[in-house]
């Protein structure tokens, strides 16, 4: 692509000169057409051009190693790439940057948020400070909050950004916690007691002299996602509001260039991307809106949430064109953002946005890639960074007794992809689990939210060399990582369907779609024409139609009994009982009955 050519200033050079990585050996295919890049063009300079580059991606997720399954690769344009993992993540981010070294351009490298939280078992075990420590290792710089930043809570966000060890477990790899290098900007994150931000707004960075703005944030939706038990004490703002407050407050101290960091997204009509993605065709989601009520002094917004890719333009508040990229998710892509600089004036001349893969396979030399006898890709040695290799390596041994113990089997792949009704089969397996893990209490019923299912269950996946079917303690923690408790609440037969209607926009201030997972025996119907409130029929348990006035025991983890995901209904329940253990625990004792075969995806019917 043609680039940018920015000028880079003296502190840059010594902050982030870094040594150029060579090409992997061989031939892979060409980048497919959802990767052309995106170009917008400003005002002509009216004085001295200043240039740079901007290094961007979300939804990390702790993705420490190579994403496994179906998700190892990235899908594009019919074309499936291997990429992912945090030492290929780190060589891409030191190769695009020396690129821009080499014509002069200084590189600020900035996320969009969930950059933790919904981990595997390699980070969260120690609370996702691995993740922290690996991006300080390969230069981020700055990032918004997502929602999953809240996941353990306000007050660990906080010690996560600050350092200093958990309050419960301590310093559990021995060497302390010096907290994020980066700045956390949470800018729509208010306390309630003090009417501020709980971590910085905004931040500026100078490119040889030039001022630029950066304002970060989550998703105004925040609380009906994350656990309200964590953040009582605080409210989420209007995000266009909140963004356009920070906006003239930079605009007032001679800030021009502005780049927002939402931890909100769009998505394009179809499960996977498709070519022209770029211009935006058939682009929908919260960050049209969003983008459309924004000053036009925000001339970039790097957003997230929706794990998909894209680099394309949207008109502003002024009807200009705003540049807006996502990277996907697990660290799989980086979005490479050249622009240019009116030293004069301050504002935004150019913009070329694109999205590159972290590639991490080993090329055939014929545009494919190189996989084992199993079937699984072949890791490129060649592409590994040390220096970030070393750091998970630590994580990953002390981690591994755990991680690598064989606790079930299954008898072939059990995916979390839905059908038209929204059930999946590994939604099925893992309802299933909780109400036997709940039966002693007394449980009839178990409902699980498909937000918490975080990866399928694949039976070739060998993360600690263990046979096909087999599987280890953190495959499970992967499909399940939030350490919820388990919990069995009495509902009326009323109450049940009242719950169910709440997947469904419109009823009981319920903003979006979800489908719950059901446990053997529930079986309903749910009709996409029918208004509010009366979507749900033909509820029944174990064919007998479900009694309004009947007591039902019903199993959730404690995330929707508290009413996450907008299920308030589910707060209406009477005699908690709390299981011992975890959620993940449940789904573990489930698969040790094993080999468990994916569920039939039968239960839930829907019509017209």
């Amino acid at each position: 692509m043609t680039r940018l050519r920015l000028a880079l200033p003296v502190a840059a050079i010594a902050a982030l000169a870094l040594a150029v990585v060579p090409a992997p050996p061989g031939a892979a295919a060409a980048p497919p057409a959802e990767f052309t890049p995106v170009t917008a063009a400003y005002d002509v300079p009216m004085g001295k051009v200043v240039e740079g580059q901007f290094l961007s991606y979300n939804d990390f997720h702790g993705a420490i190693d190579p994403p496994t399954g179906s998700g190892a690769v990235v899908n594009a344009s019919g074309t499936s790439t291997p990429a992912g993992g945090v030492e290929y993540l780190a060589t891409w981010l030191k190769r695009l940057r020396a690129e821009a070294s080499a014509e002069g351009r200084s590189t600020i490298t900035a996320g969009a948020g969930d950059l933790i939280g919904a981990t595997p078992l390699v980070s969260a075990a120690f609370h996702d400070e691995p993740t922290i420590e690996l991006m300080n290792e390969i230069g981020l710089q700055v990032s918004s909050v997502g929602n999953h930043e809240f996941d353990e809570g306000v007050a660990e966000l906080i010690r996560i950004q600050r350092g200093g060890c958990h309050p419960v477990d301590g310093c559990q790899d021995g060497d302390g916690y010096r907290g994020a290098a980066f700045t956390y900007l949470a800018a729509n994150t208010i306390d309630k007691r003090t009417g501020l931000p709980i971590l910085p707004p905004i931040e500026i960075k100078y490119v040889r002299g030039v001022p630029v703005g950066f304002i970060g944030m989550t998703l105004e939706g925040t609380p009906g996602i994350v656990n309200p038990a964590g953040i009582q004490n605080v409210r989420f703002t209007d995000e266009v509001t909140t963004a356009n407050k920070w906006s003239k407050l930079l605009t007032a101290f001679g800030v021009k260039a502005q780049v927002l960091l939402l931890h909100e997204g769009g998505s394009q009509g179809s499960a996977t991307p498709t070519p022209g993605v770029s211009d935006c065709t058939n682009f929908t989601g919260p960050i049209v809106p969003i983008v459309a009520g924004l000053r036009p002094e925000i001339s970039i917004v790097i957003s997230g949430h929706t794990h998909r890719f894209y680099t394309c333009k949207l008109p502003n508040s002024a009807g200009a064109d705003t540049v807006v990229t996502s990277a996907g998710s697990n660290g799989q892509l980086v979005t490479d953002i050249d622009y240019s600089l009116d030293s004069r004036t301050g504002r935004f001349t150019g913009i070329t946005a694109r999205n590159v893969i972290v590639e991490n396979g080993v090329p055939d030399g014929k545009g494919g890639w190189l996989r084992d006898a199993a079937g699984a890709y072949l890791r490129n040695p060649d592409t590994v960074d040390a220096a970030a290799k070393k750091v998970a390596d630590k994580y990953r041994a002390a981690v591994a007794p755990i991680a690598n113990e064989i606790v079930g089997s299954i008898s072939a792949d059990i995916v979390r992809t839905a059908t038209p009704a929204g059930e999946s089969p590994l939604g099925d397996v893992i309802a299933d689990a909780q109400l036997a893990y709940t039966r002693p209490a007394g449980a009839q019923i178990a409902l699980m939210n498909p937000g918490g299912i975080r990866a399928d269950l694949d039976a070739d996946q060998s993360s600690g060399g263990e046979a096909y079917g087999q599987v280890t303690y953190g495959e499970a923690f992967t499909v399940q990582p939030f350490n919820n408790l388990v919990v069995t609440q009495t509902l009326t037969g009323a109450q049940l369907k009242n719950v169910l209607e709440q997947q469904f926009a419109g009823f009981a201030g319920q903003t979006t779609q979800r489908i719950l997972q059901v446990s053997a025996g529930l079986t309903y119907t749910w009709s996409a024409s029918a208004a509010p409130g009366s979507k749900v029929s033909n509820l029944a348990l174990n064919g007998t139609p479900i009694d309004p006035a009947a007591n039902y025991l019903v199993t959730t983890n404690d995330f929707l009994a508290n009413g996450g995901d907008g299920f308030s209904n589910l707060t209406q329940g009477t005699g908690r009982v709390t299981a011992p253990g975890f959620d993940v625990d449940a789904l573990v004792a489930h698969l040790a009955t094993g080999p468990i075969a994916p569920g039939p995806a039968n239960r839930i019917t829907t019509t017209p």
